[in-house]
């Protein structure tokens, strides 16, 4: 399960995942999550990760179908910068929604399936601003500092249950995210999404006993990498 799977690098993981795993992907956005899953070929679910209610939803319709839920990919996020007194107070609320609690509640919603399997994997989409800070970030990197440390902890409580718990630390990717904000950047030097999902890929097939709780890449030359 891959949310935020309709565009971008969610996109791109699932493409990558999908000619050896069956993947369904969710967004909010019922007609682009359509067009994504009849490209890629896998299946859909419209789900707003906001509500709880929608991610208990989905999470039993992939039960009743699969009978279990190996992965789940915490994927979707969105883009706020600027000085802070700038930022709207309702679009900050957004932000923390969707990027903290999101994640947070849909893992909160899969893990008791997966105690049940004694197996799986949840691997968190953070970003370089969950490692260091800069200046006009300040909500967006309270936003992906609390899935750091949210992932970290959780690896170590759910590693008896022989599951994983990882995160992945992307540099700036090519991808809509900044658009979407209203925010025009440079591209040029922006990370692949393919090269992103290539590297979860590896990620997903570590064992959960072996698996590190994220990949700290802050070495500026590897920041195409991870």
């Amino acid at each position: 399960m891959i949310t935020g799977g309709s565009q971008g690098l969610g996109k791109a993981i699932a493409k990558e995942l999908i000619p050896e795993n069956k993947v369904v992907i969710l967004s909010h956005n019922e007609e682009t999550l359509k067009e994504a899953a009849s490209e890629l070929g896998c299946d859909y679910l419209v789900c707003d990760i906001t509500k709880y209610e929608q991610i208990e939803a989905v999470i039993q319709t992939v039960l009743t179908k699969y009978g279990r839920i190996d992965v789940v990919i915490n994927n979707a996020g969105i883009w706020i910068e600027g000085a802070l007194e700038t930022n709207d107070p309702e679009y900050i609320r957004q932000v923390l929604e969707v990027n903290t609690l999101g994640t947070i509640w849909f893992t909160r919603a899969v893990v008791p399936q997966m105690k049940k399997q004694q197996s799986g994997m949840i691997l968190n989409v953070v970003s370089q601003a969950g490692l260091a800070a800069k200046p006009q970030r300040s909500v967006y990197n309270a936003s992906k500092f609390a899935i750091t440390g949210f992932t970290d902890a959780l690896n170590l409580e759910l590693g008896p249950y022989n599951i994983g718990v990882c995160g992945i630390y992307p540099y700036k990717m090519n991808t809509e995210m900044f658009e979407k904000a209203n925010i025009h950047k440079d591209m040029s030097d922006a990370l692949d999404p393919a090269e992103a999902a290539g590297a979860v890929k590896f990620m997903l097939s570590q064992q959960p006993s072996t698996i590190i709780p994220q990949l700290h890449i802050k070495n500026n030359s590897y920041k195409n990498k991870i």
